[in-house]
């Protein structure tokens, strides 16, 4: 079952990957009859001009706007490149003037609270930030796989996902696995932070 934080307006842009999570949320969203925009950003890669094709399409089937972000500037020397991404992103985002909800859920909450713990403070996806909602933080990434899958809604694989060059992949593919050995229940555990804060 798909659940979210607080309310989320009548009217919102969903940040738009063609990946299953935002597909899922989209989908979700529209059902319930909210109006709905698409905000896509492409960060200048092979991959992300795959992407803008299938996005595209599927506004254009759905009959949804969508706006594209592009990269606006170099990469600093001091960034990482999923810094100089996130940080692209962010930026474009805080363009619009209405929310922007992202399809951020349980899975990617363990791996935030999980890296940062690993950095010295632990600390969990904010609900929202600037005009940025994440209201899906207490879905797990199964119950949106399975709404896809229910739906036969199609979506696609970001190869880039499988790079453990990249410290959040890394995070995903080879700690959190771990992590789940020492501790079956950390989903409800992360889980249970969001439920017991004020949204």
């Amino acid at each position: 079952m798909i659940r979210f934080l607080g309310e989320i307006p009548n009217k919102c842009t969903v940040a738009f990957s063609g990946g299953v999570d935002s597909v899922a949320v989209v989908d979700f969203l529209l059902n319930g009859r909210k109006r709905v925009d698409l905000a896509f950003f492409h960060h200048g890669t092979k991959t992300s001009t795959s992407a803008l094709k299938f996005v595209t399409e599927f506004a254009t089937e759905r009959r949804l706007i969508l706006r594209i972000g592009r990269l606006s500037r170099d990469r600093l020397k001091e960034e990482s490149l999923e810094e100089f991404w996130r940080n692209e992103r962010r930026d474009f985002f805080a363009t619009f003037d209405q929310s922007v909800i992202t399809a951020h859920h349980l899975d990617d909450a363990i791996e935030t609270w999980i890296f940062t713990s690993l950095h010295g403070e632990s600390r969990l996806i904010p609900h929202a930030s600037g005009n940025v909602v994440h209201p899906f933080l207490i879905t797990p990434k199964k119950e949106l796989i399975s709404w896809c899958k229910k739906k036969n809604l199609k979506w696609i694989e970001d190869e880039s996902n499988r790079d453990i060059r990249f410290i959040r992949n890394l995070i995903r593919r080879e700690i959190v696995p771990e992590a789940l050995k020492v501790n079956p229940g950390l989903h409800k555990v992360i889980k249970k932070k969001y439920l017991d804060r004020k949204v």
